[in-house]
């Protein structure tokens, strides 16, 4: 089965505000009060929680990677307790993803956010039926760019790993599809997606009504492999 793959993060969801968040929670605990902001800082959200507790404390001249490790977990925490009261699904994402299950591909995850939080939000978002597989961080040894979480999502979606796609929103995402020797595709719609061209991915994706489409040229219907036209 060919099998299209997912990051989520600035893919299929806009998580920056809730990220965000969490990690004004830790600077707020901290006694440093709120430094990161929803709007200006939306891309660096979506590089992690540790690039958020990082970038914040290094723009305070304060950065302390022992400080990083200890405030991790309490950002998890945080974000765990609130998870979604701001997070939005982009526009046509659940349209996309269901015209390709129609279509015959297997769909699925993979994340560099952790497993249990990945569920949790997709569920709160009330989208988790509509995905075969999810794979994060801590789902294997290994996460993003390493290519086997991308693997295994395709295998656990039902799919073979030398004929997926995956759809992301960075160069983790394109270094980890060419790490297994298979396309990528970036939105440009998510908060870096003025940057996503000069990572030369196989195709870029505006809107996702188009998704299908750009699919079938990558990886062909039908069994068919086809050749990229993006």
């Amino acid at each position: 089965m060919r099998t299209v793959i997912f990051d989520l993060d600035g893919t299929l969801a806009d998580t920056s505000r809730d990220l965000i968040a969490s990690a004004n929670y830790c600077f707020r605990e901290m006694g440093l009060g709120d430094i990161l902001d929803p709007v200006k800082d939306a891309a660096i959200a979506l590089r992690g929680g540790r690039r958020m507790l990082s970038e914040g404390l290094d723009r305070l001249t304060l950065f302390d990677a022992a400080t990083v490790d200890q405030y991790y977990p309490i950002l998890l925490e945080a974000y765990d307790q609130d998870i979604a009261s701001h997070t939005t699904l982009y526009p046509g994402a659940m349209d996309a993803v269901e015209n390709l299950r129609q279509l015959g591909y297997g769909v699925g995850i993979c994340t560099n956010k952790p497993e249990a939080l990945a569920e949790k939000l997709l569920q709160s978002l009330g989208v988790r039926d509509a995905f075969a597989s999810i794979v994060g961080a801590d789902t294997l040894p290994v996460r993003k760019p390493d290519p086997e979480p991308l693997r295994e999502a395709a295998r656990r979606a039902g799919g073979d790993p030398a004929h997926c796609v995956l759809i992301g929103d960075s160069d983790t995402d394109r270094n980890t599809a060419r790490a297994a020797g298979v396309p990528s595709v970036l939105v440009t719609f998510g908060p870096a997606g003025d940057d996503m061209a000069a990572l030369e991915p196989e195709a870029l994706l505006h809107d996702f009504a188009d998704l299908a489409d750009v699919v079938g040229n990558l990886i062909g219907r039908n069994g068919n492999a086809g050749q990229a036209t993006a």
